[in-house]
C-alpha cells in the first residue's frame, strides 16, 4: 500500500505503460504476478528492467490485496504521484473544449471520461473539489492511460470557474435530460466551448445550469430515458471533433 498522499498504485498494463512513456523515474517498484508466463507480461517485465525500474515478482494473492479487489491484470506499480503543475487558469486560452463533471463521483466513471476526452482532443477535465471521484487507483486503470496525459483539475468552486470561463469566450453547454433544445443543433466549430455533464441520478446542480449558456439534450429514440455519463461525454465529445474537423477541411 502506498505510505504516502503523494504515492499512488498504478493498475494493469496501459496504467504502468503509460507511466513509463510520460515518466519513468516516478516509478518506485513494479509487482508482477510470479504464477504468469504470458509473453505480454515477459515483455514488459523486461522493458522494465531494460530502464532500471524494480521489478518484483509476487503471488497473485499479494497483488490482489494492493489493488483491493481492482482488476490488475497481473501487474501493478507503486509510484510517485504526479502533480499536473497547471493552474485552471492556464488552461482559459480560448482554444478547444474542456469537459466539467458536477457531481461525478464513481471512478470508473471518471476513469471513462478521462479516457473518451483525452482521446477527442479535450484540453481538460475539470470537477469541484466536494463531492467529486478522486483521481484513484480504479479511475487510473479505466482511463488506460490518459490520466497520465490530460489534466484532471478540482476547483472550489465550479460556477465560478464556468463564469471565469465565459470571460474569456467560452461557450458552456449543460446536458440536462429535460432540455428543449439538441446538442446536435449547436454550432461547435468556431466558439471554445465547456461541455458540462452531471451525476446520472441528480444531473446537474441547479447553480450550475443556470450559469452555462444553454441547456441542450441528446436525442432518445428508445425506451431508455438517459445514457451513463461516460457514454453521453463520448457522444458530445466526439461531435465535437466531427465538427471541428469538418470545418478544418473546408479551409
Amino acid at each position: 500500500m502506498p505510505d504516502s498522499p503523494r504515492q499512488q498504485i498504478l493498475l494493469g498494463f496501459h496504467a504502468v505503460r503509460a507511466r513509463l512513456k510520460t515518466e519513468a523515474t516516478s516509478i518506485q517498484s513494479v509487482l508482477i504476478d510470479r504464477d504468469r508466463q504470458d509473453a505480454r507480461l515477459k515483455a514488459l517485465s523486461a522493458e522494465l528492467k531494460a530502464l532500471g525500474c524494480p521489478v518484483s515478482l509476487e503471488s497473485g494473492r499479494q497483488l490482489d490485496r494492493l489493488a483491493k479487489g481492482q482488476r490488475h491484470q497481473g501487474v501493478l506499480a507503486l509510484a510517485d504521484y504526479r502533480d499536473p503543475g497547471l493552474r485552471y487558469e492556464d488552461l482559459l486560452d480560448g482554444q478547444g473544449f474542456m469537459v466539467f463533471l458536477d457531481g461525478v463521483t464513481d471512478p470508473h466513471n471518471l476513469g471513462a471520461v478521462l479516457r473518451t476526452a483525452e482521446a477527442s482532443g479535450a484540453r481538460a477535465v475539470v470537477a469541484p473539489k466536494d463531492h467529486s471521484a478522486p483521481l484513484n487507483e480504479v479511475a487510473v486503470r479505466v482511463s488506460a492511460g490518459a490520466s497520465e496525459t490530460l489534466p484532471y483539475l478540482q476547483v472550489t468552486n465550479l460556477v465560478r470557474a464556468i463564469e471565469q470561463a465565459q470571460d474569456k469566450g467560452y461557450w458552456a453547454l449543460a446536458f440536462a435530460d429535460e432540455a428543449a433544445e439538441s446538442f446536435y443543433a449547436q454550432s461547435l466549430a468556431e466558439q471554445p466551448h465547456l461541455l458540462i455533464f452531471g451525476s446520472e441520478d441528480r444531473g446537474i446542480r441547479r447553480l450550475v445550469r443556470e450559469q452555462a449558456d444553454v441547456q441542450v439534450g441528446l436525442p432518445m429514440m428508445g425506451s431508455v430515458s438517459s445514457l451513463n455519463v461516460s457514454v453521453a461525454c463520448g457522444v458530445a465529445c466526439y461531435e465535437m471533433l466531427r465538427q471541428r474537423q469538418e470545418k478544418q477541411n473546408q479551409v
